[in-house]
């Protein structure tokens, strides 16, 4: 059982969206919030799901769509989609643009084609002053680079998982940093001590459900409720209150997105 939060928590990042919510989606609505995660961001993956997306957040309160074209979703992705996306940012005016980024871990998604999406993305960003959520698997040093290169940008590198070094890089240039089943794991111990000593401004909280259960879920379907299983372990990772995370990772995501209070 979840134990609820303390305060209201911000999901700044689930599918909610995908297939393996569609037979239990208003169920796990429910127990987000009765675990106390009210407000989720939902990051797009491709742009077949932009549709139901924005019509999933028009009808529950407190889900907050992000538009953008995932690398790992590369095979779907077409020239014409970064036009799709200028139009859409233009007309839904969205909490962000995303999910997209780079991913070198799985070998067989062109690099230069990722690129190409990912710099288009960060170019519509600048344009229509929306932060981004960045998906970064053995990039993180280009995914720097890459938003050094373009500036005036502002996000969250969600589930990371680079060095200390690279994080205060992400952070001093005014991205934050999201964090969920990952750090759950004992083993994932570079991961627990960024958290352990990051500034807490820069720092959310996220499920990544359907996908990275935590460590007391393994194999399961992950679910935005377990967020507050998420707080217990940063909570006691700082040595700071349940309290104190959970106002100040909700104050972070609403800074970031411009989230209503």
């Amino acid at each position: 059982m979840t134990t609820p939060s303390p305060a209201p928590l911000t999901d700044s990042h689930s599918h909610l969206d995908v297939a393996e919510f569609d037979t239990d989606r208003d169920a796990v609505i429910a127990r987000a919030r009765a675990a106390g995660v009210t407000r989720q961001v939902i990051p797009a993956i491709s742009r077949a799901g932009w549709d139901a997306l924005a019509a999933l957040c028009r009808t529950h309160d407190g889900l907050h769509p992000a538009y953008g074209l995932h690398p790992m979703y590369l095979p779907e992705h077409r020239p014409e989609h970064l036009a799709d996306l200028a139009d859409t940012l233009a007309r839904e005016r969205p909490v962000a643009v995303g999910e997209c980024g780079l991913d070198y871990f799985v070998t067989d998604l062109d690099p230069d084609a990722q690129r190409r999406y990912f710099d288009g993305q960060l170019e519509l960003a600048r344009e229509f002053d929306l932060p981004l959520i960045v998906h970064a698997r053995r990039a993180v040093d280009e995914v720097i680079a890459r938003v050094r290169r373009v500036g005036g940008l502002r996000g969250v590198v969600h589930s990371y998982s680079g060095s200390y070094e690279q994080a205060s890089q992400l952070w001093k240039a005014g991205f934050c940093l999201g964090f969920g089943g990952p750090v759950t794991y004992e083993r994932a111990r570079r991961l627990r001590d960024i958290v352990a000593r990051m500034p807490l401004e820069f720092l959310l909280l996220e499920s990544d459900a359907p996908d990275q259960p935590l460590a007391s879920r393994r194999g399961e379907r992950n679910e935005p409720m377990h967020v507050a299983e998420v707080l217990d372990h940063v909570a006691s990772l700082r040595g700071e209150s349940r309290e104190t995370i959970a106002a100040a990772t909700r104050a972070n995501a609403a800074r970031l997105f411009a989230l209503p209070d």
